[in-house]
């Protein structure tokens, strides 16, 4: 212990600047020991306090209060009873609440601090179902690499990313966080940006620790309502909730973080078989699991405990590790030891995981280590960061219709209106969960066309989006009256070569609590839209939006469809580059969009049903809508290029008895007159198993850029890892059989084989 105080004096001699490594004596002891040896120096209230986190309370670097929660939050730090803080953040901030802890308190241990740092801290990349439309896992990793380093630039060393639920249900506004639909897609999401995240080297002071989210099965809220109920079979939470977060465990996620939700009826914070029995024990997790906020006492409301004691005993035996602004640990726990109704050993092995982390961090070499204010000023805003968001943010545009070709757009001599309030907003395109950013940073639509000065544009708004307040906390007002901008906009519309109508949800309209039972253009915008349609059928609708909608009448109506997310800081250039055609579109949907939200949860890799086609003409008894039909207006996967794609050729090489693989092999030829890139997806359908399968899952992609005219071979090799799936007891099992294997540019690819195992 004399030794880790030594330590701590050297560093305030230091102040910011980053100590030399104590480790350089070969019989220093390994973190883990270290953990040990400062365990066996901490008294009961000392490790509880390591188990408590609290949000941001003050102005550190202002007048201290004197009375009320905010004193008594900060007496807790300096007693040692606080582990970690949120939303602290700015090395100022940082700098004065790290000094608290590490100076004042009678061990000295470092705070860890968290943000939501979920697409970006100032600069700004696209939202993350919007990245998971790039299927480029890269691209994705460097999105995370450049949010890691700006936020750790601020003070920051733990972020509450990614989220790695999968959702079939585009009524949850949380659907933007994630990677959509797809287990394995999702898996393949989950790796790249914890590897984003957290780097090679957490010690490094532009890594940031990751936390896997939300653990389990939040993005199956029964109707899309926000923290509502889950009810779910084992089969599918097997085989679609568990694999994206067993992905985070194997890249070394630092930390997980505990659902809302009930499942089989147990709060998910209190759930003994999630947190121990899967995580902890059979993924053999060695990091720490946070609640979310106040999950720790919504378990009352659940109907599962009956107050705050309870809830925290129930908490912590289940594995919760850190009560994320509950209070019920610090003011329960030691009780509830004392009184024998939790082992000290529970309390003792989320200490170990949580300092571990801290460790790891390098948090105990050097607690100032995020703490430079010259790095601060020179990394915010940094321009290097600009081109890896531009980039992301056009990777991730998707192209879901072209009629004749009107995109790309003429360079010269075009009049063009642009119709619209997302147009022209700077703030919107931001998205929903960039709390870090600062508003009125993005790059507008119409900035974005400034440079394509060649052509004549023409602004009219048509109608606001929304009225009044725009607040990450408060209910936004949706205009669905004032149409007094429709004349205006119709009138500027007559005249134009092309009409470019910029639609869609405002950037706080996804995200947490923000539910909708309805997925069309919200407020007046459908009837803005088929206003301007009467005059000019030139029209290029670029949608904003965190989630997909239900667009067929503009599928039917309008000749060019732009999906173009919330994209960012760059999300204007992103989107000027696209429509000009300098960058050809290769996005790929991530979740399918339905004809009608009827439809929802619609999703490709769907069961087929005892009944799945109609059996003759005029029946009425199969598996069908009477009013609509049960295909999906944009299947998952899909998007269009400004070239064409052609695949044949497929072969496939059966070795599985050899050496246990399956080798499948196509030809993709691009059949057009410009380079582009496509997405080769694979898909795989076992005809019949112990458990019913999907009518198709994905089972690997690569992309690949061709010039005109060129062709490429791609070969994918199948192992059991892809061939088996979970049985209702979590098994993993690869039963013989028929398998067909299906190859293209989307879920609905046509181009088929079959094998045997």
């Amino acid at each position: 212990m004399k030794l880790l105080l030594l330590g701590f004096v050297a560093t305030f001699f230091m102040g910011c600047q980053q100590n030399p490594s104590l480790n350089n004596n070969t019989d220093e002891p390994n973190n883990d020991q270290k953990v040990e040896e400062l365990l066996a120096e901490m008294t009961l209230e000392e490790k509880i306090g390591q188990m408590n986190q609290y949000s941001g309370f003050m102005d550190f670097t202002g007048p201290k209060p004197d009375k009320g929660r905010a004193a008594k939050k900060l007496e807790h730090i300096k007693q040692g009873l606080v582990g970690s803080m949120l939303n602290v953040h700015g090395v100022e901030n940082v700098r004065a609440v790290q000094k608290i802890a590490v100076e004042e308190s009678r061990l000295g241990i470092p705070l860890i601090f968290g943000f939501d740092v979920v697409h970006g801290y100032k600069t700004i990349s696209p939202i993350p179902l919007a990245e998971a439309a790039s299927w480029d896992l890269k691209a994705m990793q460097r999105s995370a690499e450049i949010a890691a380093e700006e936020a750790s630039a601020a003070g920051i060393n733990w972020t509450f990313a990614p989220m790695v639920d999968i959702s079939r249900d585009a009524r949850w506004g949380r659907v933007m966080e994630g990677a959509g639909e797809d287990p394995y897609l999702g898996s393949q999401i989950a790796k790249a940006r914890i590897n984003g995240f957290q780097g090679k080297d957490l010690s490094s002071v532009h890594t940031v620790a990751a936390t896997a989210k939300h653990f389990a099965a939040y993005g199956f809220a029964e109707a899309g309502r926000e923290y509502n109920t889950v009810d779910i079979g084992t089969s599918t939470l097997y085989n679609v909730v568990f694999p994206p977060f067993r992905a985070a465990v194997d890249s070394g996620v630092k930390s997980f973080m505990n659902a809302f939700n009930v499942l089989n009826g147990v709060p998910a914070t209190g759930d003994k078989f999630l947190l121990r029995e899967i995580l902890k024990d059979k993924w053999n997790f060695e990091g720490f699991v946070v609640s979310d906020w106040d999950s720790v006492g919504e378990m009352v409301a659940h109907g599962f405990v009956k107050n705050g004691r309870e809830a925290a005993k129930q908490a912590v035996i289940a594995g919760s590790d850190m009560d994320m602004e509950s209070y019920h640990y610090i003011e329960e726990i030691k009780g509830l030891v004392e009184d024998g109704e939790i082992n000290e050993e529970l309390i003792d092995d989320a200490v170990r995981r949580i300092l571990k982390v801290k460790y790891e961090l390098g948090l105990f070499d050097d607690p100032y280590k995020y703490c430079s204010e010259k790095r601060e000023n020179e990394t915010l805003y940094n321009p290097k960061f600009r081109e890896g968001v531009l980039d992301m943010a056009k990777k991730s545009i998707v192209l879901l219709k072209n009629e004749n070709d009107l995109l790309p757009l003429i360079a010269s001599g075009q009049n063009i209106t642009v119709i619209g309030a997302l147009a022209d907003d700077k703030t919107s395109p931001l998205g929903s969960w960039r709390i870090g950013a600062d508003d009125e940073t993005a790059v507008s639509v119409l900035e974005g066309l400034e440079k394509y000065d060649q052509n004549r544009y023409t602004y009219s708004k048509g109608a606001d989006v929304v009225t009044g307040e725009t607040s990450f906390t408060r209910e936004l007002k949706i205009n669905t009256t004032d149409k007094s901008g429709f004349s205006e906009a119709i009138s500027a519309a007559k005249s134009a070569n092309v009409v470019i109508m910029v639609l869609g949800e405002h950037g706080l309209q996804s995200g947490e609590a923000r539910s909708r039972t309805r997925l069309d253009l919200p407020g007046v915008q459908q009837e803005l839209l088929e206003e301007v349609y009467k005059v000019n059928k030139n029209i290029v609708l670029v949608l904003q939006n965190g989630r997909p909608l239900a667009l067929p009448w503009a599928d039917e109506h309008i000749p060019a469809i732009v999906e173009a997310w919330h994209l960012g800081t760059e999300s204007g250039n992103a989107i000027a580059e696209v429509l000009y055609g300098d960058y050809n579109p290769s996005g790929k949907l991530p979740m399918t969009f339905p004809r009608h939200v009827g439809q929802v949860p619609i999703y490709y890799n769907q069961k087929s049903t005892g009944r799945p086609s109609l059996p003759s003409p005029g029946e009425v008894f199969w598996s069908h809508y009477t009013d609509e039909e049960n295909s999906p207006l944009y299947p998952f996967g899909y998007g269009l290029s400004y070239t064409t794609f052609d695949f044949k050729n497929l072969e496939i090489e059966n070795t599985y008895a050899e050496d246990g693989s399956i080798s499948v092999s196509v030809k993709i030829t691009n059949t057009g007159n410009r380079k582009g890139k496509s997405t080769v997806q694979l898909y795989i359908r076992d005809e019949f198993a112990s458990v019913t399968r999907p009518v198709r899952e994905l089972r690997s992609f690569k992309q690949v850029e061709l010039k005109a005219g060129e062709s490429q071979k791609i070969t994918f090799q199948l192992t059991d890892k892809d061939l088996g799936f979970y049985n209702n007891t979590g098994k993993f099992t690869v039963e013989e059989g028929s398998f067909q294997v299906f190859v293209g540019e989307d879920s609905q690819a046509e181009l088929s084989g079959k094998f045997e195992l």
